[in-house]
């Protein structure tokens, strides 16, 4: 397993343990780029605009405003962006139909 797999699998379980009450919310922080490139993130997956719309669940405009720079990606598409950019398989996995 990859070690986003791993970390994606330990903040599971810390999210299990603050929704239990069993762990101290205030103790887990997440770090957000405060910018990401998400043409390079795109490029790097080797999809064209459309296929990485449609893999990864965007509408194809936002992506393309986002990319020419219309429009600033909030802090959970730059969060989500991040993860692509550092597992897209993983992400497409767990996108895929039950």
């Amino acid at each position: 397993m990859t070690t986003l797999g791993h970390r994606l699998i330990q903040s599971a379980h810390e999210a299990v343990a603050i929704a239990q009450g069993e762990a101290d919310p205030t103790t887990y922080r997440v770090h957000v780029p405060a910018e990401v490139d998400v043409r390079a993130i795109r490029k790097a997956t080797g999809l064209t605009q459309a296929e990485f719309a449609q893999r990864f669940g965007f509408p194809l405009g936002t992506l393309r405003d986002l990319e020419q720079g219309r429009a600033r990606p909030d802090s959970s598409t730059r969060a989500y962006l991040t993860v692509i950019s550092r597992d897209p398989g993983a992400v497409q996995r767990a996108l895929e139909p039950a």
